[in-house]
């Protein structure tokens, strides 16, 4: 795979891409879900059931399909890759968005290695309004790296009305199923138990029930995704997992006391969590 290396903070180059890459806008829709943009590897759309709940929160989708041969990427690909972003700086109420993804996979390609899905993908996202009673009218861009031989940035606006049809079955289904499809929250036979500076590389030991066969994944992301290599199983042994991670940056201070957000995999089984860096 030939990918461009994208760096942590995005916003630079979408203002270098504006010049050759256009924006896409689907018509608006008067419905609880946008309709579907098109493009060579496959079709977005987002989708929201349900009307907020009391704290404001509305569940949604970022609806993925992908063409046979295409990929996309997890919230932290690696050294190459594009992560899901979601602009609704133009929807009123909307003060917050945050998307929530099923596990990945490690794919490795010739000299590159990313985490991604290989496969159609539905991306929750909790909208959260600033009132209940608002109405939650979504105006949102959505960028998306989608791949086959090279890497194509998506990049494309949809403007609907959740609130138009609520009750709808089917919106209703793709939400709830793409929430079901979330790892588990970690649980301390199955968690990452702690994450050590070591130098030049952080050391992370986990916990993995005893039955699960196979060879344990781990996914990792931070707030400063570009110091952290790709993890790499260093041990394996009675319920024990060691992981250890390059740091790619000689100040090491940038991460002592910060948060390290996780997946964890194996045996087809998945769990998320947070661990803090010691």
């Amino acid at each position: 795979m030939i990918s461009p290396q994208w760096p942590g903070n995005l916003s630079p180059m979408l203002k270098r891409l504006s010049f050759c890459l256009p924006l896409l806008f689907a018509a608006p829709a008067f419905s609880a879900s946008s309709g579907w943009h098109e493009s060579e590897g496959g079709a977005v759309r987002l989708v929201t059931s349900g009307l907020p709940d009391a704290g404001g929160r509305l569940r949604g989708v970022i609806d993925i399909k992908l063409k046979p041969g295409w990929k996309t990427y997890w919230r932290n690909p690696g050294s190459a890759g594009i992560p899901p972003e979601l602009d609704l700086s133009r929807s009123p109420h909307v003060t917050k968005a945050e998307i929530e993804y099923p596990a990945p996979e490690r794919v490795h390609e010739g000299e590159a290695s990313w985490a991604g899905y290989k496969h159609s993908v539905r991306l929750p996202v909790t909208f959260t309004l600033d009132r209940p009673d608002a109405v939650a009218l979504i105006d949102a861009d959505v960028l998306l790296g989608l791949c086959e031989a090279i890497c194509i940035p998506f990049q494309a606006s949809f403007a609907f009305d959740p609130g138009a049809d609520a009750d709808n079955q089917a919106d209703a289904f793709t939400v709830q199923a793409a929430y079901a499809a979330l790892p588990a929250p970690a649980s301390p036979a199955f968690t990452v138990a702690s994450a050590k500076i070591d130098r030049e590389r952080l050391t992370i030991e986990a916990n993995l029930p005893p039955e699960l066969p196979g060879q344990p994944e781990l996914f990792i992301d931070h707030e400063k995704p570009h110091l952290l290599g790709t993890p790499i199983l260093a041990g394996l042994e009675g319920g024990k997992a060691k992981f250890t991670v390059e740091i790619l940056g000689a100040d090491t201070s940038a991460l002592a006391g910060s948060w390290l957000t996780y997946t964890l995999a194996e045996g087809g089984r998945a769990v998320s969590g947070r661990v803090k860096l010691r």
